[in-house]
């Protein structure tokens, strides 16, 4: 039997589950246009791009973990062959993967898993720079749990030896604000409201786009998703020195590495970990090169205050369908559920954090509009968080883009958000947690 090749007997042995596309409109003798690998710790994408739909049929196995695709209308070719060496030794989900001509027009692909995963195989339209995708995610048994990723976090930065995580005070402190409040005491002995409280203070950061969506690219060949990601980290470095009246800072990145986060897990990300601001950070990009300058954005519940506000979030929000989505998938409706709770309060919340911001990156580089704008950003509607997009500069502007890749300007650009943060604050304490997600 070929390497790679999967007998009846095996596949009863191992424990199968059958998962089928539709067979209809298989592509006969597509070419293959690019094979990708995106590794990150919440799920591992396996993406083969083409010129034509492509049709597969997979069987999961569990002895030992791995998923067999058969892809018809294709044969072997050089571009396929190169999945092989994109497997990266820390994928946390891809052990390796094997192709081979399993029979005329059906190409065998065999990704070998390090860990039981659950497995959603679907197709993505031609959209953006992309022609037709055929996506794999590997998806942990266990979603990945935003604050024990956090408090991991934590101790990894800790000095060696790293204490055990009952004996981290900031750890310990990230835990309890997700304790349930105890219940009412009678009215007699209940104490009074401080206005102030000695607690952790997070700070949700979002680098943009990410993975298969690289966001605006600029005329030199910079792309938005790595930019945003470095001003991102620097930022992090930033909030997680600072205290407010006190209180220790967190940052939370959403994404800290080179990954795609639908538009709603990010908010749900932030709701998470209880941050108490969410600042997602994007270089913007227009029509033409003339355009350049800084922009903060808050959400709107009605229309957008601007023309242009209107086009920017409309182009934000292709997000998911760039940056590939299941749409079968359950998130798909629990996003559509989740996005439609903002409140005046948050919004108003959110104008002052990017008044603020404004008025710290404006002292560093040109501002585009000198007040903040408002749109329908589907990234910024997490109910209970003031929450705001940064447009750091225009990448399609060949001065801003030059500025944008150089370490001076993402340093003052860090800066000036952490200053803006840190003026927010000093007006707006965050008080004590009422709420549990």
């Amino acid at each position: 039997m070929k390497r790679g090749a999967l007998s009846r007997r095996e596949i009863l042995r191992g424990g199968t589950l059958v998962l089928l596309l539709g067979t209809q409109q298989i592509a006969r003798g597509a070419t293959i246009v690019a094979v990708r690998v995106w590794p990150a710790p919440e799920y591992s994408r396996v993406t083969i791009e083409s010129d034509g739909l492509l049709s597969s049929t997979q069987i999961v196995m569990t002895h030992p973990p791995r998923l067999a695709v058969d892809i018809e209308g294709l044969d072997l070719s050089p571009e396929l062959r190169e999945l092989v060496g994109k497997v990266k030794t820390d994928d946390p989900f891809i052990g390796g993967i094997r192709v081979g001509q399993q029979s005329p027009g059906v190409v065998r692909l065999v990704v070998d898993l390090k860990q039981t995963a659950v497995p959603q195989v679907f197709t993505l339209p031609p959209i953006a720079a992309y022609q037709h995708r055929l996506v794999f995610d590997f998806y942990p048994v266990q979603a990945v749990d935003p604050l024990e990723a956090l408090i991991a976090e934590r101790l990894r930065d800790r000095p060696v030896p790293a204490p055990t995580p009952a004996s981290d005070p900031l750890g310990e402190l990230i835990a309890r604000q997700l304790e349930r409040p105890p219940a009412a005491a009678p009215a007699a002995a209940q104490r009074p409201v401080p206005q102030k409280t000695d607690r952790l203070i997070i700070v949700a950061l979002d680098p943009g786009h990410g993975g298969e969506d690289p966001g605006a690219i600029g005329p030199g060949g910079t792309r938005e998703k790595d930019v945003v990601l470095q001003i991102a980290l620097r930022l992090r470095e930033r909030i997680n020195a600072s205290v407010i009246n006190g209180n220790p800072m967190r940052a939370y990145l959403t994404r800290d590495a080179d990954f795609f986060v639908p538009l709603h897990q990010r908010v749900q990300k932030a709701r998470r970990v209880q941050a108490d601001l969410f600042v997602s950070v994007h270089a913007d990009a227009f029509m033409v090169p003339t355009a350049r300058g800084a922009s903060v954005f808050a959400l709107s519940q009605g229309g957008a205050s601007s023309t242009a506000a209107r086009w920017m979030a409309d182009k934000e929000n292709r997000a998911d369908l760039i940056g590939g989505v299941n749409v079968k998938s359950h998130d798909a409706h629990v996003a559509r559920a989740m996005l439609d709770m903002s409140t005046t309060a948050q919004i108003n919340d959110s104008l002052k954090l990017g008044s603020a911001l404004l008025g710290e990156i404006g002292n560093v580089g040109r501002l585009h509009k000198a007040r903040v704008e408002q749109a329908g950003f589907a990234v910024l509607k997490a109910p209970d968080i003031p929450s705001v997009l940064v447009e750091t500069a225009f990448i399609s502007n060949p001065e801003e883009e030059s500025r944008l890749r150089s370490d001076a300007y993402q340093e003052q650009l860090a800066d000036a958000i952490m200053r803006g943060i840190n003026r927010y604050f000093a007006k707006n304490p965050p008080l004590a947690r009422s709420r549990t997600v």
